[in-house]
């Protein structure tokens, strides 16, 4: 497993398992066996409501001792709060600290990002969160936190799969020495498994396209986290982590890049 290095000068897993969608009671028998599969890094958030279930499959495995990097994340109704509500994600996961804390969404109606950074800053010098970061940010947000706090995030969590890009977002992450990581990043499934670029790039290397896909943003140098509950995808996910694409293969997946690829709700309406 490739780690990739921070701008706070810590090392983040490059290939990490998301937790999305996968019910607390079921969270923890789906976390071990994604541990036990390879996986260093596990996502949650408060709102998935599996912290608990989270917490229980990597007991152990995380904090100085342990070898697996957790993160959570702060939601929209708590941005002005966000010292107590990271103490809740603590108690529910059974950890002293995070290894990532992210700002979910910006949510600009309510313009309270900054404070709620602000708090975030906080925490981390607190050591409650060794690293902090934000989710979902657009350029002209991550302008404002580093405007107003002098604190760049260590990593931006975004929708980002073949069909939906953001290349201005990664030029400007690039710029600023902030990982971009990659949620939805087989695009939900979907059709996207099923195009011809990405069958024909996976049947040449014997491989899933599942595979194809996340090797892809491997070779960008993104972080990845993506979602799966059964064994059978989570070591199919695991196992693109040795899978190397060729110049040709990642030029034909970045050409299919699409206007409105978004799948998930605009930062800018939240």
């Amino acid at each position: 497993m490739t780690n990739l290095t921070l701008n706070d000068g810590r090392s983040m897993p490059q290939l990490g398992m998301g937790t999305w969608q996968i019910p607390d009671p079921q969270a923890a028998l789906v976390v071990r066996k994604g541990i036990d599969l390879g996986f260093r890094l596990v996502d949650t958030a408060a709102i998935y409501g599996n912290e608990r279930g989270v917490g229980d499959g990597i007991k152990g495995e995380t904090g100085e001792d342990g070898d697996v990097w957790i993160t959570t994340k702060l939601w929209n109704d708590r941005h002005g709060d966000a010292a107590a509500a990271l103490d809740e994600s603590l108690s529910l996961l059974g950890v002293d600290a995070v290894d990532l804390y992210l700002m979910h969404w910006p949510v600009p109606r309510e313009d309270r990002f900054v404070e709620a950074w602000q708090a975030m800053i906080a925490l981390r010098d607190a050591g409650k969160a060794r690293s902090i970061g934000v989710s979902n940010f657009l350029p002209e947000h991550l302008e404002r936190l580093a405007a107003e706090t002098a604190v760049v995030p260590a990593v931006n969590q975004i929708e980002l799969h073949p069909r939906f890009q953001q290349r201005e977002a990664c030029e400007y992450h690039d710029a600023h020495g902030i990982v971009t990581q990659s949620w939805s990043p087989i695009g939900q499934g979907k059709d996207l498994l099923s195009d011809s670029a990405i069958v024909s790039i996976a049947d040449r290397h014997g491989r899933s396209a599942a595979q194809v896909v996340i090797a892809w943003h491997l070779a960008k140098g993104f972080s990845v986290i993506p979602k799966a509950s059964s064994p059978e995808h989570l070591s199919d996910n695991v196992a693109a982590a040795d899978l190397t694409l060729d110049e040709d293969d990642i030029a034909a997946i970045d050409a299919m890049d699409t206007a409105d690829g978004r799948l998930g709700p605009d930062p800018r309406e939240m």
